[in-house]
């Protein structure tokens, strides 16, 4: 009965309502939706490699470095010549590693040159390998095997053939059109940017840019390209067989006199990048929290403001025998109403916004985002503004327990 008339009582001020309700929807959603893509992009991000000890590439920061090398975003400025990898690949204190050539794409997604080692030895999440869901890793040149995002949107199969382009964007002019790739694996989803990959042999990546830059060499990359050694490559992951040794081995790299390189430790880098996004986060999360403030205020002012005109309606429930108490929680639970249907609309609106971007989020940033925006924290948050709700409601909910009461004395009960 009590609900019924809230609701009726709030439809009859649907206009102010509304735009009460449109605010408080804004401020849910900007609140969730912060949230959620923070704690989203923080797990993303630290699932993406587990297992490597150290990424080594040319001298650079290291959070740039880790940035372009194992999170696809950016541009290497320099590359590590082979006869340095090779080098250090060599040295004892070395268990393996994977050297990465970063610099041709696929309608829009990157390629990576590497070697089998990759499939063996890349790790992510919680040291969990790299499975095909079909077919088999290259074991020839002109050879792909292609992440599960990018054979999922294209649309490609085993055996399909398609044709690289230098460069990184979704369009270009410079395609190798005299090298296709057969498609001959397809690797499990792994919620990482290994999904928007396209995976050849060094080789390939070193014949198909030979025949860009001779036209003689072109004619026969596709038949029998040359198994030359690449001048230079983008980076290489490395694993110890012994994790004492890492500083060791970072500080030699990092003063190598041969070649100016930088190499540095996953985890120290992905510290770094979180401090840098701290200051950031927290003026988001300000923000947030100020609007979603003036929201609430700004309904319990609505309510507030509506109190002298109530007045007569407060009368008749009073006069029908409705205890103040009545009047007060009458209120509050319009209150509740407003804010609990913002909430609901605030939430599908962050759905159905996680729903429509996760694949430009994936392609542009490598971010696997969970599109159900629900966590500790953001449950936290909710309960937070319903409690919040109520407190505000009291001042117009006690300004309408007074009225009752007032008015109930003049009617000389």
């Amino acid at each position: 009965m009590l609900l019924e008339l809230a609701w009726r009582s709030l439809w009859n001020r649907r206009g102010s309502v509304l735009l009460t309700l449109l605010s408080i929807t804004l401020s849910v959603f900007t609140v969730i939706g912060v949230e959620h893509i923070r704690s989203q992009a923080r797990e993303s991000f630290s699932r993406t490699i587990s297992g490597v000890d150290l990424v080594v590439g040319a001298r650079t920061s290291q959070l740039n470095l880790l940035l372009y090398s194992v999170f696809r975003i950016g541009n290497a400025s320099n590359g590590v010549s082979w006869p340095t990898y090779a080098a250090l690949a060599a040295d004892k204190r070395v268990a393996w590693s994977i050297p990465l050539s970063l610099g041709d794409s696929h309608r829009g997604y990157r390629v990576l040159g590497t070697t089998s080692d990759y499939f063996t030895h890349f790790r992510y999440g919680a040291q969990t390998p790299l499975e095909l869901r079909e077919g088999q890793v290259f074991g020839e040149d002109n050879e792909v095997v292609l992440g599960a995002t990018v054979a999922a949107r294209l649309g490609y199969q085993l055996g399909d053939e398609l044709v690289l382009a230098h460069g990184l964007g979704e369009v270009s002019f410079s395609n190798h059109d005299d090298a296709p790739f057969t498609v001959t694996g397809i690797l499990a989803a792994t919620g990482t940017p290994v999904d928007q990959t396209l995976h050849i042999s060094l080789h390939s990546m070193e014949a198909i840019h030979a025949s860009l830059q001779n036209a003689t060499a072109a004619a026969s990359a596709h038949t029998e390209p040359a198994h030359t050694e690449p001048e230079s490559i983008t980076a290489f992951l490395v694993g110890l067989k012994s994790r004492a040794a890492v500083f060791g081995l970072q500080r030699e790299i990092n003063d190598l006199a041969a070649e100016p390189l930088t190499a540095i430790l996953p985890g120290v880098a992905l510290a770094e990048l979180w401090s840098t996004m701290a200051a950031a986060e927290a003026v988001l999360s300000a923000i947030s929290a100020l609007v979603l403030l003036a929201s609430l205020l700004g309904m319990a002012t609505l309510l507030l403001s509506s109190m002298k005109e109530r007045t007569r309606e407060i009368a008749l429930y009073r006069a029908v025998g409705a205890h103040a108490s009545t009047i007060l929680l009458l209120i509050e639970l319009e209150c509740l109403l407003i804010t609990c249907m913002g909430m609901a609309a605030g939430f599908l609106l962050v759905w159905a916004g996680l729903l429509a971007g996760q694949d430009w989020l994936s392609e542009h940033y490598g971010l696997v985002i969970n599109t159900f925006p629900l966590n500790g924290t953001i449950a936290t948050y909710l309960a937070v503004i319903l409690v919040g709700a109520v407190v505000l409601a009291g001042i117009p909910a006690v300004t309408a327990y007074r009225s009752s009461l007032a008015g109930k004395l003049r009617l000389g009960a």
